[in-house]
């Protein structure tokens, strides 16, 4: 049996897998993890979930290995399929999945029947110290918080000491506070167990505050793979910059280099408006695409002089919106800006549309990306249609 607590080498998951799910889609992964959270990330049907299900067990990859240290999952060379119940993993799903009828303490304990009923309670107390909800044993699921019901959740998948833990956003649907609270104290239990967890989730927020490793994938591939800072401090792919809310995504054409200053410039479709950019790996006359947060904008009534900022441009303002605390202003500037700005500037400046204004963009706070598949195939239909 494994141990949830061993060596490095023997927590490392490794997954090397081929699955095809329809004529349409298939998961290509590629990835080892070693004990502490692993967050997936990645837009809706993109593979997430699937590749949880191929670790677990429940579908089957069609080509690959599948291995948690010395004990092989899947292989399908030697045609090893090890059974969901003798990979020893927690799996928490996003809608739990706890049993209506039964208590706090016979959900915990539904696991461990095996077990003699003095370590079954002894595993179950501690588990219920770890999670802070020894009062709700004697409770059922319909009598507790959503919080609550998570913390029994995430004990009862802990409590058979799994060695590795699958969650499919089992956390989404709680406030900021009360997500924060359980991560904190499901970190502080792994902190004590290394195991590698694999965490499913769509916030960018979560991967930084628990991610020792991400792991971004698109249509079934992965786009990347490292720490949270290397991945989504400075994107690399446009799937990655949405994730981390890259407002502005467009094409540019390169019209020079300058590589001792490592810059270049490019110019906007349709217009003579011109960027300069880091330099990337490309000729001049290439299209490339960049991606500029929307707070990374300044916008100005007047052209602005004396700045250390190399793009300054004009547009025209198109419309201007509140979003709680954050005015959303849309500018046309060659092509459709999104910025964000604090209500008081907007009113300051008094922009309503219609409002000629100066954009102004450091050079630094442009970034090249990949294009998304879609944003791909749109290339390729404007290529062909001549738009």
């Amino acid at each position: 049996m494994l141990s949830p607590a061993g060596t490095a080498s023997e927590s490392l998951l490794s997954a090397r897998i081929t699955c095809r799910l329809s004529d349409v889609f298939a998961l290509e992964a590629d990835l080892q993890t070693p004990a502490g959270f692993t967050m997936l990330l990645g837009p809706s049907g993109c593979g997430k979930s699937t590749l949880l299900n191929c670790i677990a067990g429940f579908i089957r990859p069609d080509a690959g290995r599948i291995s948690l240290g010395p004990q092989m999952f899947f292989d399908s060379s030697s045609g090893v399929n090890l059974p969901v119940p003798q990979r020893q993993l927690g799996y928490l799903f996003q809608n739990l999945a706890l049993f209506p009828h039964m208590t706090v303490q016979e959900n915990i304990q539904y696991g461990l029947a095996r077990l003699p009923a003095e370590e079954r309670r002894a595993r179950m107390m501690a588990m219920l110290e770890s999670f802070r909800i020894p009062h709700l044993i004697g409770r059922k699921p319909g009598e507790i918080s959503g919080g609550e019901r998570q913390r029994v959740a995430l004990a009862r998948a802990l409590v058979t000491n799994p060695a590795i833990l699958l969650l499919d956003e089992p956390l989404s649907a709680l406030d900021t506070a009360s997500k924060s609270r359980i991560l904190d104290d499901l970190r502080d239990w792994n902190a004590t167990n290394r195991i590698p967890v694999l965490y499913v989730t769509h916030s960018p927020a979560e991967a930084f505050a628990i991610g020792d490793h991400v792991v971004v994938l698109e249509s079934g591939r992965i786009l990347a793979q490292g720490t949270p800072q290397n991945v989504l401090s400075t994107p690399r792919h446009e799937t990655i910059a949405q994730i981390v809310d890259f407002e502005n995504v467009f094409d540019a054409t390169v019209r020079s280099t300058d590589e001792a200053h490592g810059t270049m410039i490019c110019e906007l479709p349709n217009t003579s408006t011109q960027l300069e950019v880091p330099l990337g790996d490309v000729k001049s006359g290439a299209l490339v695409r960049i991606a500029i947060r929307a707070g990374d904008i300044i916008l100005a009534t007047e052209r602005p002089h004396g700045l250390s900022a190399r793009n300054t441009f004009p547009g025209k303002v198109l419309s201007v919106r509140r979003a709680g605390v954050t005015a959303l202003v849309i500018v046309e500037a060659g092509t459709t800006f999104e910025v964000h700005l604090t209500p008081t500037s907007m009113e300051d400046l008094n922009l309503g549309a219609g409002t000629q204004v100066w954009m102004v963009i450091k050079t630094y706070s442009c970034n090249l990306v990949e294009p998304s598949s879609a944003a791909s195939s749109q290339r390729g239909t404007d290529h062909r249609t001549g738009q």
